[in-house]
């Protein structure tokens, strides 16, 4: 008899259970009832233990690795040796170009691509062009409290 899979217990005893039914012949009950178990098996794992969205810059990354690919190998996907280094480094965002690039080359799907990154964005360090606007607006907002005061 199937039962739900529900707890931490209901999950091991339907895991037990699996293992016994693996070899089942087709077309038969044993192997009904171990489809049955897997999707519920699958359901609560799915549940219980969610897997995070893949970042894209980990994902680029990994199948680098995977592949054994060294940043060189990245120029001609998404440009410049600079700016490969901004974009494994999160200070750069991936353009469509990029993406389609890195999609028919590393063989990664366009939807982990272009996926949002889970890691913020690094804050620039270089003078007024990676100035944030908040800044900006702080400096004008001042002006014009002292021009208000006069």
């Amino acid at each position: 008899m199937i039962h739900p899979v529900s707890d931490h217990t209901s999950h091991a005893r339907a895991l037990k259970r699996i293992e016994q039914l693996w070899d089942a012949a087709p077309d038969t009950a044993e192997c009904l009832e171990l489809d049955a178990l897997a999707t519920l098996v699958d359901a609560y794992e799915r549940r219980t233990f969610p897997v995070p969205p893949l970042d894209p810059v980990d994902a680029i990354k990994q199948r680098c690795q995977d592949l054994g690919w060294t940043r060189r190998e990245l120029e001609p996907l998404i440009g410049s040796r600079a700016r490969v280094s901004e974009v494994l480094s999160g200070k750069r965002p991936l353009t469509l170009a990029m993406i389609r690039k890195l999609h028919e080359a590393l063989g990664l799907p366009a939807d982990v691509l272009i996926a949002q990154a889970t890691k913020p964005p690094l804050a620039s360090t270089r003078g007024s062009k990676g100035a944030s606007s908040k800044g900006t607006e702080l400096k004008i907002a001042a002006g014009k409290r002292r021009k208000a005061s006069s």
